[in-house]
């Protein structure tokens, strides 16, 4: 429910900065990317299937954080620059845990959406127009946080109810 809360306050934060601020969107991202590097090793613990791609993907996500925090505009633009590859291959990740997870999980169309989502996002910031790179880097993890605490606040009550007798 924490991190819920946490990721909706970041997608407050990242939707109200403009273009100028982008050092300031590096050091978010890599505070992001460190949460989500959190996040995935805490899913890695707790879940036997699948365990090894979370735990990639928080050694990707730490590294990531790392080179956000050493170099954050540069990390920006850089991010920027790969950032279709990223989402395509974290859109095509949730679209597939989201589908598997539709008989244990009533908000599993939560993690669908995102997935397609991202994907779409991927495609659409593969192309070298940086002004379009830079908004779209804002407003994606300005979306990013808000479906990813949507998501865990809505995944924190569905357990609380799967405890109860």
């Amino acid at each position: 429910m924490l991190t819920g809360i946490a990721w909706l306050i970041i997608a407050v934060i990242v939707l109200r900065f403009d273009l100028v601020s982008v050092t300031a969107v590096g050091l978010l991202l890599g505070a992001m990317f460190l949460v989500g590097a959190l996040d995935e090793f805490m899913i890695a613990s707790s879940r036997a299937r699948w365990r090894w791609a979370h735990v990639v993907m928080g050694i990707l996500f730490v590294a990531g954080a790392i080179w956000a925090f050493l170099t954050p505009f540069g990390a920006f633009w850089a991010l920027a620059a790969i950032l279709g590859l990223l989402l395509i291959l974290s859109g095509s990740f949730h679209i597939i845990t989201s589908i598997h997870a539709r008989d244990v999980s009533c908000a599993w169309w939560l993690g669908l959406i995102a997935g397609i989502l991202e994907t779409f996002i991927g495609f659409w910031a593969s192309q070298q127009i940086v002004p379009a790179q830079a908004a779209l880097l804002l407003v994606w993890l300005g979306l990013l946080a808000l479906f990813r605490g949507i998501f865990e606040i809505v995944l924190a009550f569905e357990l609380r109810t799967a405890q109860q007798p």
